[in-house]
């Protein structure tokens, strides 16, 4: 079965992931004879793909200028080996904990046919968009500015980290490794500035069932706004807590 690519769509990559799920109770009445059955095939995931695609989602991705991603499929193929009993009916699917974003797989299973068989179709989901990249390399530990990364459009799909779309999300931030240049930025690739460090006394804030104590201990690592770290408390007692903004540990 030749590889195809589909033509580009101007459409987010997730809209329809939700419905895709939905849409694996879909029954395609498509006959697969044995003898063009990896076509027929690969023909029923393009169109269930493509549909799954189409699908509005509130919450779908955009592009930094808040247009849609653009998206290209690119279809596998199944093993050549494979030698699938003549089926009546197919039923397209995504796998469980799978979506359509970069590398992925795409099941197919006989529902009607003289012999059950379920295959999986390799697929390749592409979404391009305006990201931010590196600006030269960048070593680990490096607090970000402006002048560190500059737009340019790059495959969101092509990691399971997500981009790094407004500016505001990098300036102010600090590299976790060394950056090459071109590399786009990534929210794994940044941490907050550290506000303690190891060992440092820190106010912790211990919350629930409408009380608050607060209390003091010492931080058992360095952590920035939004972090979460463990403490050890006067008492001994070991905690773990979301440091905010002013550096205070919240323990729910």
């Amino acid at each position: 079965m030749p590889a195809r690519l589909a033509q580009h769509l101007t459409l987010s990559p997730m809209q329809g992931v939700a419905a895709a799920w939905g849409l694996g109770a879909l029954l395609l009445a498509t006959g697969v004879q044995a003898q063009d059955g990896a076509a027929q095939l690969s023909q029923i995931g393009q169109r269930f793909i493509d549909s799954a695609l189409h699908q509005p989602a509130a919450d779908a991705p955009q592009a930094s200028n808040g247009s849609p991603l653009r998206m290209e499929v690119q279809m596998g193929q199944l093993d050549s080996r494979l030698r699938l009993a003549a089926c009546a009916r197919v039923e397209p699917y995504l796998p469980a904990g799978s979506r359509l974003w970069g590398r992925t797989r795409l099941g197919l299973r006989c529902v009607q046919g003289s012999v059950p068989w379920n295959v999986f179709l390799p697929i390749t989901v592409r979404a391009y968009g305006q990201a931010w990249v590196a600006q030269g390399n960048i070593p680990a530990g490096k607090t970000l500015s402006a002048e560190d990364a500059a737009p340019a459009e790059v495959d969101w799909a092509e990691d399971s980290a997500p981009v790094i779309a407004n500016a505001q999300d990098f300036i102010g931030m600090v590299t976790v490794r060394q950056l090459a240049s071109g590399q786009a930025l990534r929210q794994n690739m940044v941490r907050p500035p550290s506000l303690f460090s190891a060992g440092s006394p820190v106010q912790v804030m211990v919350n629930g069932g409408g009380f608050s104590v607060s209390s003091s201990g010492k931080a058992m690592a360095a952590a920035g706004e939004g972090q979460q770290v463990r403490v050890r408390m006067d008492n001994g007692r070991l905690v773990t807590g979301t440091v905010n903004a002013n550096g205070v540990v919240y323990v729910q």
